[in-house]
C-alpha cells in the first residue's frame, strides 16, 4: 500500500506516466467509433422510416383527393383565377397608390422650393422651352 502512494504500484498515476493508458484510449476510441455508428444508423433508420410513413400517407390522400377535385373543378379553377385576378388587383392598387404618393410628395418638395432631386433638369427643360 505504500508503494502505491510513492508512485510505484499500478494506480492512477501510471497511465499518464504512459504505464499501459494506450490500450484503454484506443479501446475507448473505438468504442466511441462504434456509439457514433450505431447512433447514426438509428436516426437514419428512423428518418428512412418515417420518410417511408410520409410518401405513402401522401400518396394515399391524393388517391383520395383527386376524385374530389375533378368533381369540383368545374367551381375550383374559376375561384382561383378570380383570386388571382382579385390579388394582382390589389397589389397593383397598391402600387400605383405608392406612385402618386411618391409624385405628390415630390411635387410638394419642387413647389414649396426644397429642390428634390431631378429638379434641376426640370428646370433646364423650362428653360430650353421658354
Amino acid at each position: 500500500m505504500a508503494d502505491q502512494h510513492r508512485g510505484g504500484g499500478g494506480g492512477y498515476g501510471d497511465m499518464h506516466r504512459g504505464g499501459g493508458g494506450g490500450e484503454t484510449q484506443q479501446r475507448q476510441g473505438a468504442m466511441m467509433t462504434a456509439l457514433k455508428a450505431a447512433t447514426a444508423a438509428t436516426a437514419g433508420g428512423s428518418m428512412l422510416v418515417l420518410s417511408g410513413l410520409i410518401l405513402a400517407g401522401t400518396v394515399i390522400a391524393l388517391t383520395v383527393a383527386t376524385p374530389v377535385l375533378v368533381i369540383f373543378s368545374p367551381v375550383l379553377v374559376p375561384a382561383a383565377i378570380a383570386l388571382a385576378l382579385m390579388a394582382a388587383g390589389f397589389v397593383t392598387s397598391g402600387g400605383l397608390g405608392v406612385a402618386a404618393l411618391s409624385v405628390f410628395s415630390w411635387m410638394y418638395k419642387y413647389l414649396t422650393g426644397k429642390h428634390p432631386p431631378g429638379a434641376d433638369q426640370l428646370d433646364h427643360a423650362k428653360r430650353r422651352a421658354s
